[in-house]
């Protein structure tokens, strides 16, 4: 695509207020001037752009404009000038479903059979013009269950189709319970539940779901494509169709409660997505020779490329094989997939990777302020000491350090594989790894213990702090 030299949108337009924001792009609220419409602008930075990703540009103009339907959001124009291109779509001032969810005074099965039924119609006005929607969300969260069951795609469109009916009945799972059907800490063991279909309805809380309920999540998230129901058939289910009289009226508050807690852990945009876009370039196997003697807390740190020696008390090195550079982790959806790679972004992975030393080098040498320093105070995490459960602040880690990593005298010697920086626009970003930890026991005993384990940061007033951090791994024992 060619880049027309024109001022259509400066002249035409006024720019407000930031709505969010890719690696290649961002997009605010806008104004036409002569009618006072407000849109919301995606603004690409072309300057940079291969002729390959002009294309994928257009394409994804072409194929917004076949895309005409109440719960999709329209694109209205399409304007190039020098250096930007300007997609400008319905501004959508609704927020997100779930938290909508949980501000609700009231919430049943009926509201839920409802909220699916919009997503289906318009999964199937996609299908209906020949468009595979690859990023399928109910808000500009996407989730890691979505995420993990995309892995499973191929390249046939009716497959394609079928799996996007798969990611509906994990949807429609988690708006009756407020929790998602597949779980493990272990990513590998995850995957292995999506992949088996290994879900069930727990009680208490499934108790009160209607059995036609069960009866569409089971046709919805049946593994064999040839007997999964479509989403035409679903839309014709007696509890997506006939809801007044099949779908409970009940107001389901534990639901909402759940949803609360749900929502938590999607806290940071995009955070625990980009947990396993990251991730799930790793080797999945993991191992552990025998207990490790530091905590989760040092477990969950993440650590990258080399930190000379400390100078305190603590016999802390960590290093990463040489060669064994940052590649170029996944590009976000709003960057079109391109790959584009330039001195920039190599430098602010850098700066990431650097500031993730730091994080460690205060954990190795049992610093609590260094630490607090670089973390936020609503910190987030998942490690095996906190049991699958979301911890939110610094308090849990706090006990770590007062208790066990600055009490420890013995060399610590931590070695970083296959590190990975993925940019989520210019002020945030996730570094995955392997972490291979060595270390001496009680006894004086040479141990070692892995991990896989990811970092969220953000940028806030021009400093880098530590949001989200995300260790999948053996729980760490005491010093013996």
């Amino acid at each position: 695509m060619a880049t027309t030299t024109c001022t259509r949108f400066t002249d035409e337009y006024q720019l407000y207020e930031e709505l969010g924001k890719g690696a290649f792009s961002v997009v605010r609220r806008c104004v036409k001037l002569c009618t006072g419409q407000e849109y919301a602008a995606k603004i690409i930075n072309t300057k940079k752009l291969s002729a390959r990703d002009h294309q994928k540009l257009e394409r994804e103009a072409r194929i917004c404009r076949l895309l005409k339907h109440p719960n999709i959001v329209r694109l209205h124009d399409s304007i190039s000038e020098e250096g930007f291109h300007y997609l400008l779509f319905d501004l959508v001032t609704g927020g997100e479903l779930f938290e909508d969810i949980v501000a609700r005074e009231y919430y049943s099965e009926a509201d839920a059979s409802h909220c699916i039924q919009q997503i289906l119609e318009a999964v199937l006005h996609c299908h209906q013009m020949g468009v595979v929607h690859r990023d399928l969300k109910v808000s500009d969260r996407r989730f890691v269950y979505l995420c993990v069951l995309c892995m499973l795609l191929c390249t046939d469109m009716i497959r394609v189709m079928y799996v996007y009916n798969v990611i509906a009945g994990v949807i429609l799972y988690i708006l009756l319970v407020g929790y998602p059907p597949f779980w493990d800490e272990d990513q590998h063991k995850l995957y292995q539940q999506i992949k088996a279909g290994a879900y069930d309805f727990p009680s208490p809380e499934w108790d009160t779901v209607t059995p036609e309920a069960k009866n569409l999540i089971n046709q919805m998230l049946t593994i064999n494509p040839a007997k999964r129901i479509t989403a035409q058939e679903a839309l014709k289910h007696p509890w997506v169709c006939q809801r007044s009289t099949v779908a409970s009226m009940m107001h389901r508050q534990e639901t909402v409660e759940c949803l609360k807690k749900f929502n938590a852990r999607r806290k940071l945009k995009g955070a625990i997505l980009t947990t396993m876009l990251v991730s799930r370039n790793f080797s999945v196997g993991r191992q552990t020779t025998a207990p490790a003697s530091v905590s989760a807390a040092a477990a969950a740190a993440g650590t990258t490329t080399s930190l000379p020696q400390s100078n305190s008390a603590k016999n802390s090195i960590v290093t990463s094989p040489k060669g064994n550079v940052p590649s170029p982790a996944l590009e976000s959806s709003d960057s079109s997939n391109t790959t584009i790679e330039d001195e920039d972004v190599k430098a602010r992975k850098q700066e990431i990777i650097k500031i993730t030393e730091q994080l460690i080098e205060a954990i190795n040498n049992g610093d609590f302020d260094a630490y607090a320093k670089i973390c936020d105070p609503g910190l987030t995490s998942f490690e095996p000491e906190a049991l699958g459960n979301l911890v939110e602040g610094m308090d849990f880690h706090r006990f770590y350090f007062e208790n066990l990593l600055s009490k420890n005298s013995k060399p610590i010697h931590t070695t970083i594989l296959n590190p990975h920086v993925h940019l989520i626009g210019e002020d945030a970003a996730c570094i995955a790894y392997i972490r291979l930890t060595q270390f001496v026991d009680g006894q004086g005993r040479p141990r070692s213990s892995q991990s896989e384990e990811t970092r969220v940061w953000h940028r806030r007033d021009a400093k880098w702090q530590n949001v989200h951090f995300h260790c999948s791994g053996a729980p760490a024992a005491p010093l013996q």
